[in-house]
């Protein structure tokens, strides 16, 4: 039997009016659902007239797989619906992160309404990280990539899976906090769950469990009447996973079209996922508008006496950095300094840049008529595609770098120890930002090579480069090569032994010992480091 098909005129009315028509539409939902096996939502139309009246059914205490990264791809007229149900509190998000200010996820958790968050990374929401902090809120923190597959597992029906991701780490050892105590103490209350270890092909694994949801809330760019669902660039990231592994799945669509309208074989996520659709009423944001100056035969490069101390010194690691980067390689660039490293990339050296997000050929920040808020990297910029570039999702993108398809991988620190040992995403009790994907991106060290750029020493000269990390730890024996604004060391991961290989110019071999608070030994070919 043919759906009987809701007019898109009255459908306008109706969201601009949401309310008026909310009692209506849960009575036509009411006698129109139909329950398959496995508690499954089955409809005549999934095409609803608001936002609000495809979440209220939505209960305190649900589960909530929400699409999107950093503000791209959110599914804001949703977020903004369920804020407006005050009687629905204790919800459970899963996500990469937890929007910005009230933007987002931010919005739910100014509300309340939200009292666990699933995430990778906290980012710049310091209103979400002070309430973590303060016991107000818990954070179960989760590698980037490892999300993307424990929700991906749950819609194929796979329970549990093994991953390298986080072995070594305090995602294995179960030591992160969840849940601080609120009497400002700084005590944890509650910690998460230690992850069992197999060993497979004599490399160390743990076991991390699916993650379903009560309900998925994700955005797409086009919709059909029967729920086939095309992205547009980085708006895919999480979102498809997500549909295929909630019990009710709730889409907003940028534009919804007749059945048939979208060619078959460039439909992202088929019908079958999906549960509701309702048409997208939120603007879209972005997080940081970047751009580049517009061609111009006036403009003039910036002299480097223009340029603070520490601009020169960032771009003398980034300089040496991008020798690093050979014709033809993939290479994944953590936020900040690395991202600076193609700048330097020698004319006639072709190398593609992967962002975890899901891009494949990225290029530089777009002159401001080009901006889009679909296309940003891993950093939340507005970026470029350069021709022959490609876009995906989070689980294929985390394939990629599980896999070891990467070439380097470069990523700023905290603390690396003379073995390679990373540790970049937390301080304890003072900054949480997350991990996000870095411990995907060092957890395959023989097949990516990872290299850390950094100052050398932290501010008041506390050293950065020790024979241990204090502080917990991304990878366990990743890191091959440090460039600081010093020096170069390459490290031997297997024996854990560090070699001193270049020296700025200017620096001496002594001042790096008394900087550095780790053993290691000088090469015979020490040389200068060309920056």
């Amino acid at each position: 039997m043919t759906a009987p098909k809701r007019s898109l005129l009255a459908y306008s009315a109706a969201a601009r009016r949401p309310q008026v028509y909310l009692k209506r539409t849960l009575q036509h939902a009411a006698s129109s659902l139909q329950v398959a096996p496995g508690n499954k939502e089955r409809r005549q139309s999934k095409i609803f007239y608001s936002a609000d009246e495809a979440v209220a059914d939505i209960k305190s205490g649900s589960t909530i797989l929400s699409g999107g990264f950093g503000l791209c791809g959110v599914a804001d007229t949703l977020i903004g619906a369920i804020s407006r149900r005050p009687d629905v509190s204790s919800l459970t998000a899963a996500s990469n992160n937890a929007g910005l200010g009230e933007k987002g996820l931010g919005k739910l958790i100014h509300t309340g309404q939200l009292s666990k968050v699933i995430c990778s990374y906290i980012g710049t929401n310091k209103y979400f990280e002070s309430q973590y902090l303060a016991g107000k809120v818990s954070i179960e923190l989760c590698p980037q990539g490892t999300l993307a597959e424990r929700i991906r597992s749950a819609g194929a029906g796979i329970p549990a899976f093994f991953t390298p991701t986080g072995y070594g780490t305090a995602v294995e050892s179960g030591e992160l906090p969840v849940k601080y105590k609120e009497d400002g103490s700084g005590a944890v209350e509650v910690h998460a769950k230690r992850k069992e270890v197999r060993q497979f092909d004599s490399r160390n694994y743990i076991m991390e469990e699916a993650l379903r949801g009560d309900f998925a809330i994700i955005r797409v760019w086009k919709a059909d009447e029967y729920g086939n669902c095309i992205f547009r660039y980085t708006q895919h990231n999480f979102s498809g996973a997500m549909a295929r592994s909630a019990r009710v799945t709730i889409v907003e669509a940028d534009e919804i079209v007749p059945a048939g309208s979208l060619d078959p074989q460039h439909v992202h996520l088929p019908g079958i996922y999906v549960d509701r659709v309702v048409k997208s009423t939120a603007p879209k944001e972005i997080e940081f508008t970047i751009t580049s100056p517009a061609p111009s035969s006036n403009s003039e490069p910036v002299k480097n006496a223009q340029k603070d101390e520490d601009a020169l010194r960032r771009e003398r690691i980034a300089k040496r950095a991008a020798k690093e980067l050979k014709d033809g390689f993939y290479v994944n660039l953590g936020i900040g300094m690395p991202m600076l490293a193609p700048s330097f990339v020698p004319k006639g050296v072709k190398v593609h840049l992967q962002s975890e997000n899901g891009i494949l050929g990225f290029g530089p920040y777009p002159i401001e008529p080009m901006v889009d808020p679909d296309i940003i990297n891993a950093g939340k910029e507005t970026v470029t595609l350069l021709p022959g570039a490609s876009v995906f999702d989070s689980v294929e993108s985390f394939g990629m770098i599980r896999g070891g398809h990467i070439d380097v991988a470069m990523l700023g620190a905290f603390q690396v120890s003379q073995a390679g040992d990373l540790a970049n995403f937390m301080i304890p009790r003072k900054m949480v930002k997350g991990m996000g994907g870095a411990m995907d991106l060092v957890s395959n060290p023989d097949g990516t090579k990872v290299i850390v750029l950094m100052e050398h020493v932290a501010k008041g000269g506390k050293h950065k480069i020790l024979k241990t990390c204090d502080l917990p730890l991304t990878g366990v024996r990743c890191v091959s090569q440090i460039i600081t604004d010093l020096c170069v060391f390459d490290i031997d991961r297997h024996s854990g032994t560090m070699t001193l290989t270049e020296l700025a110019p200017g620096v001496t071999e002594e001042e790096v010992r008394g900087k550095t608070g780790a053993d290691y030994t000088v090469s015979p070919h020490l040389k200068v480091m060309d920056s």
